[in-house]
């Protein structure tokens, strides 16, 4: 199962071409950590760097990032936002407004700073982050610790605003409706189909558990999404489904290092397959570390300060393992070196 569920992450067999191609075939990709997010594009292609994410973020316009699946930020398609936004966001408003009230913001404060983002970047277009909070706290709005961001999640969750262009460093907030093209209604039934396709193509073979943690549907809904894809799909051990057109499982890749909240270990109800006993060394309080994978395992952790790659093995490796290793610290470098 692990040879297929690499394949079809793409870090076993032929790499991607182009970031559009690696988040096409994942779907989403977890995006609250800038680096790990462009991490788990360049384990997954050939050829690139950092820089060619921020350019089909900005100029390309091809890329964005916004809270979807799980009420968590994730790197997706511009194409896809549309009916992903329809099917995962809702669920998340009521925690969001429970998170704003922690924050000490009232529903009435909460409307006024989604009404000063929404202004702002109508008249000033991208703003960035602090740019925002700016003009959110001069409007007598509270955003000290966490409210500020769930004010920001809050104008997303309204599909009113999403992450586009890189301002320098800086992940800069859009209007939709000024950033997207207009698209047509969606149905729902066939979004669910297209919901139910597109996550096995990035991560069969799996359940509709699988489907629905990763997503943050109900698990009716991803039934109804599987059930309407069943005449496409082949029958595995356990329940599990796979895309039945799909081509024979790659071998193993050599050893390679994943940034953090790599996807291949969130697509699934556990990262056990991955992981095995080093869970609690790779995830710790919510937050997935940088590790390495050998053998379709996890073999170590890694770290990169100032411009140097430390690695925590968990045990021995091989000199072959270490020499490929080191390899992929001089590529992780290479590909970073735009934003470092």
């Amino acid at each position: 199962m692990i040879a297929e569920r690499l394949t079809a992450q793409l870090l076993a067999g032929p790499p991607a071409r182009d970031p559009e191609a690696v988040v096409h075939r994942l779907l989403a990709i977890q995006g609250q950590d800038p680096r790990g997010a462009r991490l788990a594009i360049r384990a997954r292609s050939s050829g690139l760097s950092a820089a060619d994410v921020d350019l089909a973020l900005s100029d390309d316009r091809s890329l964005l990032i916004t809270w979807l699946n799980r009420g968590t930020l994730h790197l997706v398609g511009s194409e896809d936002y549309p009916w992903l936004f329809m099917l995962t966001t809702p669920r998340s408003l009521a925690g969001n407004a429970r998170r704003l009230a922690q924050e000490g913001v009232t529903p009435a404060r909460a409307e006024r700073g989604v009404r000063v983002i929404e202004r702002s970047l109508a008249e000033e277009g991208p703003l960035t982050r602090l740019q925002l909070r700016d003009r959110i706290a001069r409007a007598g709005v509270r955003t000290e610790g966490q409210a500020l961001v769930h004010l920001l999640m809050l104008a997303c969750l309204r599909g009113l605003a999403v992450r586009g262009p890189m301002s320098g460093r800086e992940h800069a907030y859009v209007l939709v409706r000024d950033w997207l093209e207009p698209w047509a209604p969606i149905d729902r039934d066939r979004a669910l189909a297209e919901l139910a396709r597109r996550y096995l193509a990035g991560h069969g073979p799996a359940d509709e558990r699988d489907l629905a943690k990763w997503a943050g549907v109900t698990l009716r809904d991803a039934r109804t999404g599987l059930d309407a894809i069943a005449a496409e799909l082949s029958s595995g051990k356990s329940g599990q489904v796979d895309l039945a057109k799909r081509s024979p499982p790659a071998r193993l890749p050599p050893p390679r290092l994943l940034g953090s909240f790599d996807p291949v270990l969130h697509g699934w109800t556990s990262p056990e397959a991955v992981l095995g006993s080093h869970q609690g060394i790779v995830t710790v309080n919510g937050l997935f570390r940088p590790f390495a994978l050998v053998r379709g395992r996890a073999a170590a952790t890694w770290s990169l300060s100032a411009g140097e790659i430390s690695l925590k093995p968990f045990r021995p490796l091989g000199s072959r393992e270490k020499a490929a290793l080191d390899r992929e610290a001089e590529d992780v470098l290479r590909y970073l070196a735009p934003l470092s």
